[in-house]
């Protein structure tokens, strides 16, 4: 039987003549170093609170952009125009901005080229290309009178542009720029966008593809880190006006509202639309023998048709385009769910968007409402990649593989595109913080815990005993490409699962505590310090061993049963007395599990806190019976790295 609501008794009422042995005193030192020693983190201030909360003063920048492109697929070249009005909220004037043109990563000789491979996941795979940028003006003008454009110096450092404005910037104040951009798609474009030919023509994937404003914060101010290509991306929030003119026979999906269906759809696809927003099944439309045929297009003679997005609220988006695609759609609670794919894609693609409608379901109800008009994943040459409202998703996935790359990559609508970490130096707040709720999304959708519905608590602590972790603190680009998985993913999601199932008395109150920390920082900028202190201050927990031993630091759970003794307290009582180690630096509750000579056993959960005077604790567990087995988590809820030593027996 269970004897959980015995510990505290057992713990505060030890025998007066069986006091704590010297071996678990901790000796008296010059500073703090016990395991839970506070946690150092940024001072608090007006802008970001020791609760964890965005102070009274807390701001961000604004960037709004207009976006006219086209896409030639002769010459698999992208080209356009963009103006963008910047709105600064910061108390700094502001004399240059920064850019980040990540299509110059495919310039030859660039940072990227050199620590990965053309032959790698995040190379170029022998493609050269980069950005022409021309024309970088300000327009300026009285307030009701016409614009002139004012020419603008500027920098590029690889993959970061400076543009040197003619005024200074002052705080509240916001300026329009405008020019013109051009690059060549490449077919493997770091596995985040690229091209791939099919039987009735390409299929394009097109992202990092506009020159998109650099953060401007109040923690590092310009965020200039270069993409290199394994750290994503860290963006301001807007509203971004797009347009893309392809020939005539593409189809385009991109992120936001499609505004001119009258232009680009036929009768038939808008009313299978109007359908597909209120049907909780799978509508077609544009269905797989319909595929590539001109009827799916418009009448008309004009060689190009132009599609028009609208996005809101966003910090960035994408799109794809292809002259075959098969199109299903559904919807829920007003959002339109979509699916794009050829047809030579794996069969299981017809489930897709089944699978985007119960992943958009699932997070909205458990965690956080999703806070956009459209849903839409794409099969293509991208294994997996996620914009505002628009993934992609590998053609050739399917099964329980095609669910899962959909249910995370669609998990990212929640982190980073709602809540808009620093995904460049904190992989872990939108890699494991999705790959933690994805865990609970494939449970809800089959029903059981088989891959990542387990939690993986396990697998992880044998890759611990491995020596190869990796702080998840570390920046992507700074974690082997090998590691990258381990430490940005599956590290924090597996400590997630273990602080919300076993570290915390109760899961409703971690859910809370997460969903706050979702509700804070929506369409915000938080840090690490932000995540750590709204935990706390929802959980009601002082957790900084958790996070120190867990995010900052490669420490590895190892307890131990050292040996088991009989004694007589002063009563004549008999208890046995368990002592205990734990030689790993991460400390953590322990689970006993006591087996007697007669067969029966007894499970006990000693509280984090018996490590708090050193690395040994002695359990006095008052029994009349003889004690023959103890063993340390036998459930397996811990990572525990060596578990040849969780168990005595007599």
């Amino acid at each position: 039987m269970s004897v959980v609501p015995l510990l505290l008794a057992a713990v505060l009422q030890q025998p007066a003549q069986n006091p704590q042995p010297a071996a678990a005193r901790i000796p008296v030192s010059v500073g703090d170093t016990s395991p839970f020693r506070r946690l150092a983190l940024p001072a608090p201030n007006e802008i970001r609170t020791g609760a964890g909360t965005p102070g009274p003063l807390y701001w961000q920048q604004r960037v709004d952009y207009t976006i006219r492109a086209t896409l030639d697929t002769g010459t698999h070249g992208v080209s356009g125009s963009e103006t963008i009005r910047y709105t600064n909220h910061s108390p700094d004037s502001l004399r240059y901005l920064w850019f980040q043109v990540d299509q110059n990563i495919y310039v030859e000789g660039s940072r990227g080229g050199f620590i990965f491979p053309e032959d790698t996941r995040w190379g170029a795979r022998g493609f050269a290309g980069g950005y022409r940028i021309r024309g970088l003006s300000a327009l300026r003008g009285a307030a009701g009178a016409a614009t002139r454009p004012v020419a603008l110096s500027s920098t590029v450092n690889g993959t970061m542009l400076r543009l040197d404005l003619d005024q200074p910037l002052a705080p509240g104040g916001a300026v329009t720029l405008s020019l013109d951009f051009a690059f060549q798609v490449p077919e493997h474009g770091s596995d985040r966008m690229g091209r791939e030919r099919f039987t009735e023509g390409w299929l394009y994937e097109i992202a990092q593809w506009y020159p998109r404003l650099a953060v401007y914060d109040d923690v590092r101010g310009w965020n200039t880190e270069q993409y290199i290509g394994q750290g994503e991306f860290y963006l301001e929030y807007g509203d971004i006006d797009f347009s893309v003119t392809v020939p005539r026979s593409f189809i385009v999906a991109g992120s936001g509202t499609l505004r001119n269906p009258l232009d680009v759809l036929t009768a038939t696809e808008r009313a299978r639309l109007a359908r597909a927003r209120t049907a909780d099944s799978t509508v077609a439309i544009v269905a797989r023998d319909e595929a590539g045929r001109p009827e799916t297009r418009p009448a008309g003679t004009a060689p190009t048709l132009t599609w028009h997005f609208s996005a809101k609220n966003v910090r960035d988006v994408a799109w794809a385009a292809a002259p075959n695609f098969v199109w299903d759609a559904s919807g829920w609670d007003g959002i339109l769910m979509q699916s794009f794919y050829p047809p030579e894609a794996n069969a299981d693609w017809a489930n897709s968007t089944v699978y985007v409608r119960h992943t958009i379901q699932h997070y909205s109800e458990k965690w956080f409402h999703y806070s956009y008009p459209t849903a839409t994943n794409i099969a293509g040459p991208v294994g997996g990649m996620e914009y505002p409202m628009i993934v992609f998703c590998g053609d050739r996935s399917g099964g329980r593989g095609l669910y899962g790359v959909t249910t995370h990559e669609l998990g990212h609508q929640w982190f980073p595109m709602m809540v808009g970490s620093n995904e460049r130096l904190y992989a872990w707040q939108d890699e494991g913080f999705n790959t933690f709720i994805n865990i609970y999304s494939v449970r809800s959708f089959y029903h059981d815990t088989i891959g990542e519905g387990s939690g993986g608590v396990e697998l992880y602590g044998n890759f611990m005993a491995t020596g190869r972790d990796v702080p998840p603190m570390l920046p992507a680009d700074r974690i082997p490409a090998r590691d990258l998985g381990a430490a940005g993913y599956d590290k924090p999601a597996v400590g997630l699962y273990v602080l919300r199932q076993q570290l915390v008395s109760d899961t409703a109150r971690f859910d809370a505590a997460f969903r706050e920390y979702i509700r804070r920082w929506a369409f915000k900028h938080p840090t690490p310090a932000d995540f750590f202190r709204t935990m706390e201050d929802g959980l009601g927990e002082d957790l900084s061993w958790f996070w120190r031993g867990w995010f900052y630091r490669n420490d590895v759970v190892d307890q131990a049963v050292d040996s088991v003794t009989s004694a007589t307290d002063s009563t004549g009582a008999r208890f046995a007395r368990v002592w205990l180690s734990s030689p790993g630096q991460l400390p953590m509750p322990v689970d006993l599990t006591l087996t007697y000579g007669d067969g029966t056993k007894e499970t006990v959960r000693l509280p984090v806190e018996v490590w708090y005077l050193g690395n040994h604790y002695v359990y006095d567990r008052p029994t009349t019976r003889d004690l023959v087995k103890v063993e340390i988590d036998a459930a397996r809820n811990f990572p525990d790295v060596r578990r040849a030593n969780n168990v005595w027996a007599k």
